[in-house]
């Protein structure tokens, strides 16, 4: 390779990559060689390269540029791919279409950073420099929450989200769909969840002390053509979208669409406009049971993911302690009392996800046990993951001093509106650790991987999101892809990433303009 071409800054480091002499060309004359089954893969890198280079990438028996789709391969398991790039051609290979969809990320990473630009860049030389690589993450799950319920976003940005995250080899877009704040998802046995539920007075209310948002009207839900859609988009590009219905806390909203869910039925309530824990639960009748076993239904018939998320945390138990029909419930249950009825409750939605062939997903709180059945996102305490995966459970590593980024970047005044608490800086995050205090093998086999958390309480707009998404999600990625503890190496990628970040227009350096006031 010629010295004077600075090493491929890939974010994440790929697992095993050797540099070799001299670089190929894409230009007119480029084909590809596709093999049965690479078909989307190919679409896919036109689609990627298209809009900058205007390269046609025709297929051809004979072409240069070959991708292999290969089930023999299953030392790459289902995720990973070999990229071979010398002066005469380009060989990408793997064993299931993800593993293709990431090894194309990787070839728009070695690509100059115009690549990524959406308008044409003429004046550009299309090179790979020649490597080999090998490239397996080390774990499965890798993953983003975006909180759409407080702030509603609509499917075009949503798209850009996942192409961001496709681009760091993240694999799960978590859609935080419904909460006290709003209802998101369309449910055709029940169009008031959208049509009272997705729709708030104003903005938000902070807590007692903080910056208080606007008075204007906040509201959006999507279709359900936009959510199959952007299913497929994002399962082009590798990314499982899984779709959050929480229950049986944070329903404000579902409660203020249809007050019989509730403990006080005759109640009448609005969609929440504060933000933290709502004291308003669902009650735990029959009928409630039924009205959420026909929502997962329809859920899961618009989300093919194999986890489908039913939240969990944050339930109070105050209205349950005083409902006679909750107390009933406890003493015909045979509870030890009413807080048992979180569990009870959890168990029979789980098992409802389970018998449709699901893995139901659940938040862990303060080291509570959750049904045996249930994926386990861990955020409170990470000795709470290690605990959970001894116990049996799969989890998710969420730890919120690590992983939320709607806390601040850094102390500094000039950051925009975030959480109070913590600073979750980008080293903080690239250190995140996935191993176990002491030796543990199979615990530590239990951890499917990490994500990190976006809720939108402050971030209204899609540049604020982006800024506290960016760079920490690039550390996040790097840590779970490949799992280095590589501090100075991180950085040093990093230095030469952010030029990819610039062409894509993310405000990953400079805070956005703080709003005058919070959008609808």
């Amino acid at each position: 390779m010629d010295p004077h071409r600075p090493h491929p800054a890939l974010v994440p480091r790929p697992r095993r990559l050797s540099v070799r002499p001299g670089r190929f060309r894409l230009d007119d004359t480029t084909r590809l060689r596709v093999t049965p089954g690479a078909e989307p893969a190919a679409a896919l890198l036109r689609t990627l390269l298209a809009p900058a280079t205007g390269l046609p990438l025709t297929t051809a028996s004979d072409g240069s540029f070959v991708l292999v789709l290969d089930t023999a391969l299953t030392g790459l398991g289902e995720e990973g791919y070999g990229l071979t790039v010398s002066p005469h051609g380009v060989l990408l290979r793997a064993a299931r279409p993800a593993g293709l969809a990431h090894g194309v990320q990787t070839v728009r990473q070695l690509l100059p950073h115009q690549v990524l630009s959406d308008v044409p860049q003429p004046d550009v030389s299309w090179e790979l420099p020649a490597v080999e690589i090998t490239d397996v993450p080390r774990h499965s799950w890798r993953g983003a929450l975006l909180d759409v319920a407080r702030r509603f976003q609509p499917v075009s940005y949503l798209r850009r989200y996942v192409d961001l995250l496709a681009l760091h080899k993240l694999n799960v877009l978590h859609l935080h769909l419904t909460d006290d704040q709003g209802w998101r998802i369309p449910v055709t046995a029940y169009p008031r969840l959208t049509e009272v539920g997705g729709r708030r007075a104003r903005s938000m209310v902070g807590p007692a002390g903080s910056d208080r948002f606007d008075d204007e009207p906040h509201g959006g839900f999507y279709t359900r053509p936009e959510l199959t859609a952007l299913v497929a988009y994002a399962a082009a590009r590798g990314v499982t979208v899984l779709p959050e219905v929480g229950v049986p806390g944070h329903v404000r909203a579902a409660l203020a669409a249809h007050p019989e869910l509730g403990n006080s039925p005759e109640r009448r309530l609005d969609v929440w406009t504060h933000w933290g824990v709502c004291e308003n639960v669902l009650g735990v009748g029959d009928h409630v049971l039924d009205f959420f076993r026909t929502v997962l239904d329809e859920v899961m018939d618009l989300f093919p993911s194999p986890h489908i998320h039913i939240g969990g945390d944050e339930c109070p138990t105050t209205e349950w302690e005083t409902s006679p029909a909750a107390l009933a419930r406890v003493a015909r249950e045979r509870l030890p009392g009413p807080r048992a009825l979180h569990g009870w409750f959890m168990a029979r939605v789980a098992g409802h996800v389970v018998r449709a062939g699901r893995r139901p997903v659940a938040w862990a709180e303060h080291g509570s046990r959750l049904p045996p059945e249930c994926t386990v996102m861990s955020w409170r305490e990470p000795a709470h993951t290690w605990s959970a995966a001894r116990r049996g459970h799969d989890v998710v590593h969420a730890d919120h001093r690590a992983t939320y980024f709607d806390y601040a970047r850094s102390p500094s005044p000039l950051e925009p509106p975030a959480q109070p608490g913590v600073v979750v800086d980008l080293r903080t995050v690239h250190g995140l650790d996935l191993t176990p205090p002491q030796p543990d093998p199979r615990a530590e086999a239990r951890v499917l991987g990490a994500q990190g958390q976006l809720w939108t309480e402050f971030a209204s707009t899609p540049g604020h999101i982006e800024y506290l998404s960016f760079p920490r999600l690039c550390a996040l990625a790097d840590r779970v892809w490949d799992g280095t503890a590589d501090w100075r190496d991180f950085t040093a990628r990093l230095a030469r990433h952010e030029a990819r970040l610039d062409t894509l227009r993310v405000p990953h350096a400079t805070p956005p303009p703080r709003p005058t006031h919070a959008t609808a």
